[in-house]
């Protein structure tokens, strides 16, 4: 099987989007497929490129037997509506060349299957190039709704030109592939209205970290290291933007002043988080870190009592957090804001409290009450790390992967069309 990728987010980025293409790629080479992938700089969440990647254009190397080109791309400090979408359109356009080189081969060396991740629906463009030119098939893995975060979150007026624009560029670039995937069962719903039949969809979940182990909130070394005590955390790890709507938990934080058994804890970067920590001054129950190294995270995710996974309204069908599979795994309650009948509810529910989306008093009182019952918090915890074994699993996920993705380079072989 010979595959290629094109997804902007990949490795070193350690969370995210840029972490399940990692995973992904790596573990279908590891099973004896060619694997290509064509990626940007890393880039997130801090949006700026790591300084080891800045300069020298596009660079191919080989990872843990990954085939990898890095595209130069367009970086904004500051990702407003227009700027993300030149964002992604320069990837799109860089993207150009290592296809050019790709369908440049001897016809038994390019793809047989080309898998477009989106974010960026515009790396449909040269992934269709690169799946035509190969007689290859092609397969969009939908992880967010970008143009729909978009609009839910304020960065494009959904009402505007613009958005009309975006809507109708949408529908075109779906239209290119082949095949669909996404995360849950709501996106996979979504992909099926914007005009994908039923059998062209797949459900593809991201998975939880089988390398974590965790310990018992007391054990974990970030205890003493942030100076934590004997209190309980509340805790948020992941990028600051937009979507997360993370502004809530500093006005739960405010709102529970009173209690000194609980510490905030907001670990992450992104464009928000100035005038998140502005929003913050004054408090003394409630910290702010930088996003910690992806092999410490057992130890991160084992200092909370509850884990914290707020989402603004009308974004809890675009994307399911990545998050939120390793919080489930790591045998915490969760506190979530998301509306009943949502992907992120049905996700959470059962394994600890969903919250009104934008109420920091209704996720202060839902902390509250978790903090002063332990038996409930056990209780939610032990469903959760049941929950991450059953529905994210790694190898069952890849397995399915791989499965499909056989059968569609198979097809391409025997001389089928998309």
């Amino acid at each position: 099987m010979h595959l290629a990728i094109i997804s902007l987010n990949y490795a070193p980025e350690e969370i995210g989007i840029g972490r399940y293409s990692t995973d992904m790629a790596v573990a279908l080479a590891a099973r004896g497929a060619e694997v290509e992938v064509i990626c940007g700089k890393p880039y997130y969440p801090q949006w700026s490129v790591y300084e080891a990647y800045r300069g020298g254009g596009w660079r191919r190397t080989r990872e843990q037997g990954v085939h990898i080109t890095r595209c130069p791309h367009y970086v904004p400090a500051q990702p407003s509506g227009v700027k993300r979408i030149i964002h992604l359109a320069s990837f799109a356009a860089s993207a150009l060349r290592p296809v050019a080189a790709l369908v440049a081969r001897p016809r038994a060396r390019r793809p047989q299957l080309v898998l477009c991740v989106a974010p960026a629906i515009m790396s449909l463009v040269p992934a269709w190039i690169a799946a035509r030119l190969s007689g290859a098939k092609l397969w969009v893995h939908v992880q967010d709704f970008e143009m729909e975060a978009a609009f839910a979150t304020g960065l494009v007026d959904s009402a505007s030109r613009t958005a009309r624009l975006a809507r109708l560029i949408e529908g075109r670039l779906l239209g290119l592939a082949d095949i669909a995937s996404s995360i849950s069962p709501q996106m996979c719903a979504k992909l099926v209205e914007k005009g994908f039949r039923p059998d062209q969809v797949i459900e593809i979940r991201n998975w939880s970290d089988a390398s974590c182990s965790f310990t018992p909130p007391q054990a974990s070394p970030y205890r003493a290291q942030w100076a934590v005590g004997d209190r309980h955390v509340a805790l948020y790890s992941g990028n600051i933007a937009n979507k997360q709507g993370i502004e809530v938990l500093v006005e739960a934080a405010r709102l529970l002043q009173h209690r000194r058994d609980i510490l905030f804890v907001i670990c992450g970067q992104g464009p928000n988080r100035a005038p998140l920590e502005a929003l913050a001054a004054g408090l003394d129950n409630i910290q702010f870190h930088d996003l910690q190294p992806s092999e410490r995270m057992g130890e991160l995710l084992s200092l909370a009592s509850v884990h914290l996974l707020p989402q603004i309204p009308g974004a809890a069908d675009l994307v399911l957090p990545s998050k939120l599979t390793n919080m489930l795994a790591s045998g915490r309650a969760v506190v979530a804001t998301a509306e009943p009948g949502t992907g992120l509810y049905d996700e959470v529910d059962g394994c600890g409290t969903v919250t009104t989306p934008g109420k920091a008093d209704e996720i202060a009182a839902a902390l509250s009450t978790l903090i002063d019952d332990p038996q409930a918090r056990e209780s939610y915890g032990r469903a959760g790390a049941a929950r991450a074994v059953e529905r994210w699993s790694m190898a069952r996920i890849i397995d399915r992967l791989e499965g499909f993705a056989q059968k569609l380079c198979d097809t391409t072989a025997a001389g089928g069309q998309g």
